[in-house]
């Protein structure tokens, strides 16, 4: 008897984040995840915030979609 093949479907998802940065009054930048509660990033000015903030979330999706959690959407 010829074993059954294994089928593997792949699940896309298209994920866009909202992300709102503002100046504290440090003079740092902070830039958050709306979609993502508490997740947020600072850096020295909006491009550096909002570049931290996006690596952040990029890797807290790849956790979900490992641990097969539900990955926010918009």
């Amino acid at each position: 008897m010829k074993p059954k093949p294994l089928i593997h479907t792949e699940r896309q998802a298209d994920v866009t984040f909202t992300i709102e940065y503002e100046q504290e009054e440090d003079g740092r930048w902070l830039a958050e995840v709306k979609e993502m509660p508490g997740m947020i990033a600072y850096g020295d000015d909006p491009e550096e915030a909002v570049a931290h903030v996006e690596a952040l979330a990029i890797r807290a999706v790849i956790n979900r979609l490992e641990n097969r959690e539900n990955v926010p959407s918009s």
